[in-house]
């Protein structure tokens, strides 16, 4: 589950070490991680030229539906890749819809803001934040956010901490699933995957929610 880099954070404790001795004593014994997880970095195009950055880092959303984010990150498993595309509600940190695919392709994206707006009626003045990613440029994309009333929001080109709430969703993923425990295959990966989507919405509980969950802390809210 170890990388070079955290390999070498954890000899620094009884050696001085270098993390270039430590790769290479890694790639000649043959130990690597198997379990990666990567953000997927989509950029292509204009930078500031398809939507402002609405959300300015205000991540705080007085009630469900309000604020948005979405973003894409990248699994490396026994070989094959595979891309998460979910909506997060700020309100809650709810996962409101997701997609996982082999490819970072438009039906991916058009696939959860399907299934996310079907949830929400029509113009109510949310704002979907992303960042600078080709899939959130692309026309249809955009076409479907203003048919629905929905507002778009991008982050600055190259600027993470603009949508840092995905980026720590990712991150408690990473740290509570893949490094937690082992998967026999990509089929299994993908079914702990779902459940712990699941598990995270329903039951995973939160002290900024009051030590609920965050469907829980929604419907208490209602």
């Amino acid at each position: 589950r170890y990388g070079y880099r955290r390999i070498t954070k954890e000899l620094k404790k009884k050696f001085v070490v270098n993390h270039t001795t430590v790769q290479k004593l890694m790639r000649k014994m043959g130990i690597f991680c198997r379990v990666r997880m990567h953000k997927y970095n989509s950029y292509k195009g204009d930078v500031g030229r398809i939507a402002p950055n609405l959300l300015e880092r205000d991540f705080k959303a007085d009630k469900p539906n309000q604020k948005w984010v979405t973003d894409v990150t990248e699994f490396a498993l026994f070989g094959i890749k595979l891309y998460l595309s979910p909506i997060i509600d700020l309100y809650n940190g709810e996962v409101i819809s997701y997609n996982l695919s082999r490819h970072p392709n438009l039906n991916q994206v058009t696939d959860m803001l399907e299934k996310a707006f079907s949830k929400i009626p029509d113009n109510t003045n949310l704002i979907l934040h992303s960042d600078q990613g080709w899939q959130y440029q692309h026309k249809h994309y955009q076409k479907m956010l203003k048919e629905k009333g929905v507002k778009q929001s991008m982050s600055r080109k190259g600027n993470c901490l603009d949508n840092a709430c995905a980026e720590n969703f990712f991150s408690l993923l990473k740290t509570e699933l893949l490094y937690l425990q082992e998967f026999h295959s990509v089929e299994h990966f993908i079914e702990e995957l779902h459940e712990y989507i699941e598990w995270y919405n329903n039951k995973r509980i939160k002290l900024k929610l009051n030590g609920l969950s965050p469907i829980d802390f929604r419907q208490e809210a209602a």
